[in-house]
């Protein structure tokens, strides 16, 4: 049996089935409330219940003593329905609103993806969850001092485990640490989340995407947040790599595009192979883009990339009529320099 959850005061409305707890139904249909550990203890996603009756499978966490009982308190992340509720809590909207941690995870899963990509799973502790904007990144903490930085490439609902994908660069110390010497179960350290590159849900204007390399991880996040959240917003998403073989996790946006009618999907090789007998796009991706959206004062742009490709597609866009303010980008170093400061990669 399902019920119908109102959040106040939102207004916003989603479906809550009887085997999963008020938080973990917010977040699947793309709602951000506050939350921490997920267990009970910490208090983060205490609100109200204006309406209806909860229950508690494990008993009443102990933060909620008898005065927050009969005042009306709930734990999201323990409570589950028993009726159709009304709740009144704050929802996460910004990167103000976000916690920013330092903590330990394990290396849970390692998938080469592509010949110069791995993909990493993490696992948080059994009492923390990193509540994070899909968009956003972690630093990876390493012993000598330095960090690196890796976007989150699952979307928040997702966030048992961290993933990030990691490419295979010359004179990267991670990278081939990664590549070289990783083994699953691995501890490593994490801060985050940080940075403003995060879609932005309050506009009502069609949405372009554009990524180039391991620029995929970020976009990933968005788009599935997106479809998460039931944004219907127009998106087409514009992918630039070399060659085919580098259109790594290739399956994930063709699979989007059957299953979105408002989810268009162009990949763009600059370098194809002879062998790829490529009958798609070719050049640079921001010209591709360009060329299907000549006037883009109508719409919002995000893209995550080398930053030969942010620099030579920010002052084409904005000649094309794009406002800055709604131009979003992340830019990725890799190699040696990166690993000598904080940048998203």
């Amino acid at each position: 049996m399902s019920f119908t959850v109102t959040i106040q005061p939102s207004g916003h409305v989603f479906q809550i089935e009887d085997d999963e707890t008020i938080l973990d139904a917010a977040l699947r249909h793309g709602f951000a409330l506050s939350y921490g550990c997920r267990n009970g203890a910490c208090g983060a996603c205490l609100g109200r219940l204006l309406a209806g009756q909860v229950d508690y499978p494990n008993g009443p966490p102990r933060v909620l003593d008898d005065a927050a009982l009969a005042a009306g308190k709930a734990v999201f992340c323990q409570a589950m329905a028993g009726s159709d509720l009304v709740i009144e809590t704050r929802e996460i909207s910004a990167v103000r609103d976000i916690v920013v941690k330092t903590l330990p995870v394990r290396v849970s899963r390692m998938q080469r993806v592509a010949h110069d990509v791995m993909l990493l799973r993490l696992k948080l502790p059994m009492s923390e969850r990193l509540q994070f904007l899909a968009g956003q990144y972690v630093d990876i903490l390493m012993k000598d001092g330095r960090r690196r930085s890796f976007s989150l490439a699952n979307a928040p609902h997702d966030d048992a485990e961290l993933e990030l994908h990691v490419r295979h660069v010359p004179d990267g110390r991670f990278a081939d640490h990664v590549f070289g010497d990783m083994q699953e179960k691995d501890l490593l350290r994490i801060e985050g989340p940080l940075g403003s590159f995060f879609l932005r849900e309050d506009s009502e204007r069609p949405i372009l995407l554009m990524a180039g390399g391991t620029g995929f991880a970020p976009i990933k996040a968005m788009l599935e947040h997106a479809f998460a959240a039931g944004i219907e917003r127009p998106i087409h998403f514009f992918r630039g790599a070399r060659a085919k073989r580098d259109l790594y996790l290739d399956e994930l946006p063709q699979g989007w595009a059957a299953a979105h009618a408002n989810f268009r999907y162009t990949p763009v090789l600059s370098e194809p192979l002879p062998e790829n007998a490529w009958q798609g796009e070719t050049g640079f991706v921001h010209e591709a883009l360009l060329k299907q959206y000549p006037d883009l004062s109508g719409y919002d742009v995000y893209m995550a990339g080398p930053p030969p490709m942010i620099q030579a597609a920010h002052p084409a866009f904005v000649a094309h009529g794009l406002p800055e303010d709604r131009l979003f980008s992340d830019a990725f170093e890799y190699g040696a320099a990166a690993e000598a400061r904080t940048v998203p990669a």
